[in-house]
Formats: C-alpha cells, sequence, structure tokens
C-alpha cells in the first residue's frame, strides 16, 4: 500500500480518493476549494452520486482518507482537475493542470509517481505538464515516474465501474507505466492496458467519447430525415438494427454531460483534419433547434405559449445538469427565440418556460415541481429519460394544461395512451 495524493475532489477526484482508502492506501485529498474541503470534513458530499457520500464516509472514518488544506508531499501526486472547455475558441482551458504541476514540483522526490486523469488534448502530459515537474530538476522517467491514465466512468454509476471498468496507462517510459499499473491493480478488476506512452494514452480517451458522440449523430440526423418523410424513426431504426452488423443508436435531443459535447473539440488542438467530427458536433448541437421547430409546428401563438421542460439533467436518472440538452433548450426558447421572432415579424415575445426536474436541486435553477410545471402549460417537453417520467399519467396531466401538446424526444411515453388522453404527441 502507497500514500497518495489526489489533487480535485469532483465527480472523478472525490470517487477515486475514497476508493484508494477503501483499498487500503493512506490517502489526501485536496482541493482548491475551501467550501469542498468543509463539506467533506463536515461528513456531507457536494456531489449527487449513488453510494459516494456512504463510500467516502467509510473513508473518512478509516482514518485512511485526509481531506487537507495544501499539498502533501506522496509516493503517488494523482491529478483530477477540470480542463475547462472555451465554446469561442474551441480549445481547452489546461490552467487547473499547469498550476498543479507548479505545485508539486517543489515537493517532488525521488521515486514519487505523478499520473494525470484529467481529460486532456492529446501532447499535454509530456508537453505542458512534464516541464512544469522537472523544474524540480528531476528527471521524468528517470528519477520520478510520470504516466497518463483516463477516467472512463459514467454519472450514476461511478463506483462499480471505477472498480470494473478496464483501464488504460500510458507511462513516459516503461518503469513509470509499470508504477501506475501497481496503483490501479490494487483496486481495478478490470483489464488495465499499457500503451506506450502518454499520448496514445490521451487520444484514446477522446476518440472513445468521439466515436460515441458521431454515432448519436447519425441517429439523429436519422430521425430528422425521418420526420421529413413522415417515417417513425425509432421503428425504423429498430428494424435496421436487425441486421447483423447495424447498430444504429437512438436519436435525442442533444448530448450533455463533461465529456461528448467536450472531448471531440481536444482531438482538434494540434490538427486540422476534424471534418466528419465538427459536423456530428454541429448536428448534436442542432436538436435543440430541432426541437424549437416542432412545438412551433404544433403550438398556434408560439410566442405567447407556456412551455414545460421536464428534465434539465444530461441523461436519465442523474442529477448532473452540465452541458444539458434540456438547459440549452430552455435557454433558447426564451432568449434566441425573441430575436428570431421579431426578425420574422412577429411580436419579439418569448415563451414562458418552466424547468422541472425530480433529481436536480441545484439552487441557483428556478425549479418547480411537476404539478407547477404542467399547470396551465401549452406544451411539455420531455427531455431526459427519467423513470419518473415513464410513469406520467396523461389523463391527469391534460386536465392541469392549457394545450395539449407533448414533445417527447427520449421516445418514454405510451403513444396510445397519450393520444387517446388527447394530446398532440411528437417523439423524436
Amino acid at each position: 500500500m502507497s500514500s497518495v495524493c489526489v489533487h480535485g475532489l469532483g465527480y472523478v477526484g472525490l470517487p477515486t480518493a475514497a476508493m484508494l482508502a477503501n483499498n487500503g492506501h493512506d490517502v489526501f485529498g485536496y482541493d482548491v476549494d475551501e467550501a469542498v474541503r468543509d463539506i467533506l470534513r463536515s461528513g456531507d458530499t457536494h456531489i449527487k452520486e449513488p453510494r459516494l457520500r456512504a463510500f467516502v464516509t467509510q473513508a473518512l472514518s478509516s482514518d485512511k482518507l485526509e481531506i487537507t488544506d495544501e499539498l502533501v508531499p506522496a509516493e503517488y501526486q494523482i491529478i483530477c482537475v477540470p480542463t475547462p472547455f472555451d465554446d469561442t475558441s474551441k480549445s481547452a482551458d489546461l490552467s487547473y493542470v499547469q498550476d498543479v504541476g507548479r505545485a508539486i514540483a517543489p515537493s517532488l522526490r525521488e521515486g514519487d509517481t505523478v499520473i494525470l486523469e484529467s481529460t486532456v488534448p492529446p501532447g499535454t502530459t509530456t508537453d505542458e505538464l512534464q516541464p512544469l515537474l522537472e523544474a524540480s530538476g528531476l528527471v521524468a522517467g528517470e528519477d520520478f515516474a510520470l504516466a497518463y491514465s483516463p477516467e472512463t466512468v459514467l454519472p450514476g454509476n461511478v463506483i462499480l465501474e471505477l472498480r470494473e471498468n478496464n483501464r488504460i496507462v500510458g507511462g513516459v517510459n516503461e518503469v513509470s507505466a509499470e508504477s501506475a499499473v501497481r496503483l490501479y491493480d490494487s483496486f481495478v478488476t478490470g483489464k488495465i492496458r499499457v500503451t506506450c506512452d502518454p499520448t496514445v494514452a490521451e487520444f484514446i480517451k477522446l476518440i472513445q467519447n468521439t466515436s460515441r458522440d458521431v454515432s448519436i449523430a447519425f441517429a439523429n440526423e436519422t430521425a430528422r430525415l425521418a420526420h421529413d418523410y413522415n417515417i417513425k424513426s425509432r421503428e425504423a431504426i429498430k428494424l435496421a438494427n436487425e441486421h447483423p452488423r447495424v447498430n444504429i443508436l437512438q436519436p435525442g435531443p442533444g448530448v450533455g454531460g463533461h465529456c461528448l459535447p467536450i472531448d471531440p473539440w481536444f482531438l482538434d488542438a494540434d490538427s486540422d483534419e476534424l471534418n466528419l467530427i465538427s459536423t456530428a458536433r454541429e448536428v448534436n448541437n442542432g436538436m435543440v433547434e430541432f426541437v424549437c421547430d416542432l412545438l412551433r409546428q404544433e403550438l398556434n401563438a408560439f410566442d405567447q405559449a407556456r412551455i414545460a421542460v421536464l428534465g434539465i439533467a444530461y441523461k436519465g436518472n442523474v442529477s448532473d445538469t452540465r452541458m444539458s440538452p434540456g438547459l440549452r433548450l430552455a435557454q433558447e426558447l426564451t432568449s434566441q427565440e425573441q430575436t428570431a421572432l421579431a426578425t420574422d415579424g412577429g411580436s419579439g415575445n418569448c415563451p414562458e418556460v418552466v424547468i422541472q426536474d425530480p433529481h436536480v436541486t441545484d439552487p441557483d435553477l428556478e425549479l418547480t415541481d411537476l404539478k407547477s410545471a404542467t399547470e396551465g402549460a401549452d406544451a411539455l417537453v420531455i427531455t431526459a429519460d427519467h423513470d419518473e417520467y415513464k410513469q406520467l399519467d396523461p389523463s391527469a396531466i391534460i386536465d392541469r394544461m392549457e394545450g395539449n401538446v407533448v414533445v417527447d424526444t427520449k421516445a418514454l411515453l405510451e403513444s396510445k395512451a397519450w393520444h387517446e388522453a388527447g394530446f398532440i404527441l411528437r417523439i423524436v
């Protein structure tokens, strides 16, 4: 067992720190946000994730996990800090990674290992992090080990996937990779694969998520084409997938989360070869406008309508709203539509938009309950596949609504029941 300092106690860093502690390592968890450190010391967690609070409590109570106010020298330094995306420049902000590199260097010792887990453009470990660490006077691969190993966990199932998912490790040399593998081998039950260098491992993480984004874009474009031909897209996809070499995904309102909408752009950092990938990004981002179009087609007074957006988490049964299509839709309806309507000779008024989600508790969002959201609404839009929405009673809801339009972007609702209740139901 080893001493480990985990930098960044967010969606990945906190579960990772607790996982290492609960598997016998002496772990020091550090985050630059004092409020995060205080919450964790109080016995609570700032992240809503199934089983995480109990998992962290177990680690803290065993004295194997300590929340610290400063960097602690340790045999392993694991970097799990954010790499925010600048939508204007389409580039990654690596300042957090750079800050950690500068902070580690003065206390870096011979024999230590530094592992970067944050999602980064290819070449970041060797071109950005390594020189900052070598300012210590030590040489990566000779005096200390340096590796990259990306996280690949899914919100809602983080603890299980940290343990069971296969792991990619890329070291600056064989010794560095071996040192990282020894740490992960203490808790990973999946396969640990070693690549020839960190850049390959960084590239693999990006193309994994980009592949899914491109596949979703094909499904979304298929859905848009199907609407033009008055075809039920999901029925066509289901039958197409009966071919043994076809596996088309399901369409939806776009993609969200921290990975799929962002990672593809990281591939463009030192390359001008993004063609299909950038087009896929445009298709998936454009699904919000497509949903707006469906609403316009069914609402006579679109600019005066009350529209309830149900589901602002980026996926079903989680509370994570990062890059959420539901939130983007709400913003589109209340801002960009005003300009479009005024340009087209309309009143320039915005629809009234309310948002509801049974899993999200963000105090910065003006969330309402389901009854209030549907009361007097002209239209409902379902943008997250929460289990609660599958149980909605159409006969009860239509009595509360002013209108009868529903756009179901996740195909959760049973068409016959909703039509019989008097709804106009559009399914993406």
